[in-house]
């Protein structure tokens, strides 16, 4: 590797650039929500951490006790694993002066063209923030000063080591004041470590080709960076502090293994989790010429009389200036839908800032509070995040930005290329691999698929030019030492015409006044709506990018939910984190009692293989699918209006509506409640305005119809407000078509094409698809 793409690595394994913050105070106390780190990490259960959370472990850390271990015992290590580093960091639990390991980062040279290329201009590396490993890989733990061990001993039964009586449940009574919450809020008691996450959290997985024997126990050799964990479920991670009856329990932890939600922090409220970007062969990655930007740009020098809104130097740093303005210029199209289109850097220090970087000094006043319901305070809803703000106050944003390149060139290193079957397989060649698949399959099945695949996928997934007829999509290129192919050509395609989960295609974050505008190409945002839509789209709204095939058989299953092919679980011996819930349907909605089983977690060759095999099945024969639709298994209690002392004991009398188990949980992620409320409370105060709002949403000739529906629902709230839950369900279609940011159901419907092709053909491009 070259010294840019070494450095490149270690920032992406290890810089947290100042989140721990983040996941330690400001995520519960801006939020709500809650992380029971230690539910997640402790070191007495490091060998069920990746059937339960998919995680992959850090080889070079052990539990305390362990043969070889330097910490006896868990209360040498509060419980977590020791990890390299620890020596130190260890000294300076409840105390000040630790010195982050980042301090240390050696920077290679810049590249020689770039207008910051002076020694001394990049920030201090110190602000990377590294701490040390958690156990996880990608997780990371910084000493908290404010910690004091007295109280945690008190908290803990006298224990160091234990984190028990820290994430106990206040109370179990639905009566009482402190039900449904967990003594990790008390502010009071202060935990040993902040936990912070690096880009790998998500991306560093087992190696495809070469996986480990004991997943529990990999060794260096058997992970990859940036390849995407298809295992891990950091949405339940997210909300592992919360009860399982909450309304962010059951609403944001139900994505698949392998899928996240990003906007559910800076939410539009659409349900719209997506898998990980796998990160393979980006040398060969489609890029799309003459994209009209608006952004910043490095410069030398700023005109004098320029405002610093647009033209901007850092101070006691000669030379280091930015300046914004509009220009055309080639970029990738970065995620589901085509955004992050204004440039690969800024791509990647998107990604700390949605991960929780600079969050105080300049995210979180732009973030949407969904508990605020007055349309004229602060964080009603979205405004846009300023790059050059953050730039001039975070220096963890100016840390990133002076070595995102350094993460590009590990992204183009041949640390992030493709790991074929036929080398996992222990092939000699693709040669030999395809008369072992023409064994399997039938004689000539491969060549078969690869005209089938020309004729009905290539248009698609294939980002060579020319007739598609004539295409070699094995070809190496003559330059990368890559497959010339990516196997995609990353074009986008309206969602109606794709016809999956709609969902993810209706992510608004980077529309004009969102949050992530500054990160998003004019040209993205003048696409044309897609009009076959049953929902709002627009703003850039409304496709999905065509994605690459390279290495399909390593990611099953399929789509960007990862909802077409069986449904994956892990199994970890204690069932309070068995996390896997059936989501299959019947043809009514209703859960069926004998839903097909899961497929537990095995990263190994034959194991991967045999979920590919199995997904491609169902990729090509949609009428064969068991619907699937996520749903809430447990009633979501919430108290509303005031609560009564009853003057005897702790308990409160007042209204809690209840959210019955069998509704589908992205019902509640989709839906616009604040404009519903504002239409409630204009239907009593001016019905006037609120005519005119529904106007705008359905036209003239229906406004007066569906101002008249939100006058009833309001009356019959206000008469039973107990009721509230069962009142909306009458009115479903209603509230549906006026406040669901998303009406998909199905989470694996769609992609139908080649479903009419004849068994022998289907056969033939699975063959294939095992090629690439």
């Amino acid at each position: 590797m070259t010294p840019s793409e070494r450095a490149g690595r270690e920032i992406w394994y290890k810089a947290t650039a100042g989140n721990d913050r983040f996941h330690t105070y400001v995520f519960q106390q801006r939020m709500g929500v809650l992380i029971d780190w230690w539910r997640v990490l402790r070191a007495d259960k490091r060998d069920q951490r990746f059937q339960a959370w998919g995680l992959v472990n850090n080889p070079g850390c052990c539990a305390p006790g362990s043969e070889g271990c330097p910490a006896k015992s868990a209360e040498d290590t509060f419980g977590f694993d020791w990890c390299y580093g620890d020596d130190e960091l260890l000294k300076f639990v409840g105390r000040t002066g630790y010195r982050d390991p980042a301090c240390d980062f050696v920077d290679p040279p810049m590249p020689a063209d770039h207008p910051h290329a002076v020694d001394g201009m990049r920030e201090d590396p110190c602000h990377l923030a590294f701490g040390t490993s958690t156990g996880a890989m990608g997780l990371r733990k910084f000493p908290n000063p404010r910690f004091d061990a007295d109280a945690w001993r008190r908290a803990n039964g006298g224990k160091l080591g234990s984190w028990e009586g820290f994430a106990r449940r206040m109370a179990n009574e639905r009566e009482l004041s402190d039900y449904q919450t967990r003594k990790l809020a008390d502010a009071s008691v202060e935990p040993p470590f902040l936990i912070g996450m690096a880009c790998g959290a998500c991306h560093i997985a087992f190696d495809p080709a070469n996986p480990p024997d004991d997943p529990a126990n990999p060794e260096w050799d058997n992970l990859i960076g940036a390849i995407g964990n298809q295992y891990s479920r950091m949405s339940e991670l997210m909300v592992s502090g919360m009860s399982e009856d909450s309304l962010q329990w059951q609403v944001f932890s139900h994505t698949r293994p392998g899928a996240v939600d990003t906007s559910a922090v800076p939410t539009d409220q659409v349900n719209n989790p997506g898998t990980i970007n796998a990160l393979i062969n980006v040398l060969q990655r489609p890029r799309f010429e003459d994209e009209l930007i608006d952004r910043w740009r490095p410069a030398r020098e700023c005109p004098a009389d320029a405002d610093e809104r647009a033209c901007w130097c850092e101070p006691g740093k000669a030379g280091k200036c930015w300046q914004k303005g509009s220009a055309r210029e080639t970029v990738f199209h970065i995620l589901k839908g085509g955004e992050d289109s204004v440039g690969d850097l800024l791509a990647v220090q998107r990604v700390y800032i949605n991960i929780g970087s600079c969050s105080e000094q300049c995210w979180l006043n732009h973030l949407t509070d969904l508990y605020q319901l007055d349309p004229e305070q602060r964080n009603y809803g979205q405004t846009p995040f300023d790059i050059g703000q953050c730039r001039r106050d975070c220096p963890n944003f100016r840390a990133i930005e002076d070595r995102a390149h350094d993460v590009i060139s590990f992204l183009l290193s041949k640390k992030a290329y493709s790991t074929p079957l036929w080398k996992a397989k222990g092939y000699a060649s693709l040669d030999e691999w395809i008369l072992a698949l023409d064994q399997e399959f039938g004689d000539g099945a491969v060549d078969r698929g690869r005209t089938v695949f020309a004729q009905n996928c290539a248009r698609c997934h294939s980002s060579q030019e020319g007739p598609v007829e004539t295409r070699d999509f094995h070809k190496p290129s003559s330059t990368a030492g890559v497959r010339e192919d990516w196997m995609g050509n990353d074009r986008s395609t309206p969602a109606s015409e794709v016809g999956t989960y709609g969902c993810r295609a209706l992510h608004s974050n980077h529309m004009k006044g969102h949050i992530w505008e500054e990160f998003a190409s004019e040209t993205y945002r003048a696409r044309e709506p897609d009009a076959n839509l049953a929902d709002e789209t627009g703003g850039g709204r409304g496709y999905y990018r065509n994605i690459s095939l390279v290495d399909l058989w390593a990611h099953a299953p399929f789509m960007h939910n990862n909802a077409i092919g069986p449904e994956l679980c892990g199994k970890p011996s204690d069932k309070a984190d068995d996390f896997y819930r059936s989501p299959y349907v019947d043809a009514e909605g209703r859960k069926l009692a004998n839903p097909p089983a899961c497929f537990a977690y095995d990263p190994s060759v034959a194991g991967r293989y045999r979920l590919f095999r199995a997904s491609v099945d169902e990729l090509l024969n949609p009428d064969r699918r068991v619907p699937k639709i996520t749903q809430i298994d447990l009633p979501i209690r919430r108290a509303i209006g005031p609560k009564l002392w009853d003057g005897e004991s702790e308990k409160l009398t007042g209204i809690e509506i209840e959210v019955p188990a069998g509704t589908p949980a992205g019902l509640y992620g989709s839906f616009r409640h604040k404009d519903l409320l504002r239409d409630m409370v204009l239907s009593v105060l001016d019905t006037d305005r609120l005519r005119e709002r529904m106007v705008q949403r359905v036209g003239p000739s229906n406004a007066g119809g569906m101002a008249d529906e939100i006058t009833q629902l309001t009356r019959a709230v206000l008469q039973n407000p107990d009721q509230v839950v069962e009142i909306a369900r009458e009115r479903l279609p209603v509230l549906g078509e006026l406040y669901s940011t998303c009406t998909s159901t199905v989470e694996n419907a769609g992609h139908r094409f080649g479903e009419d092709l004849p068994d022998t053909d289907k056969q033939a491009l699975t063959a294939f698809l095992a090629t690439l």
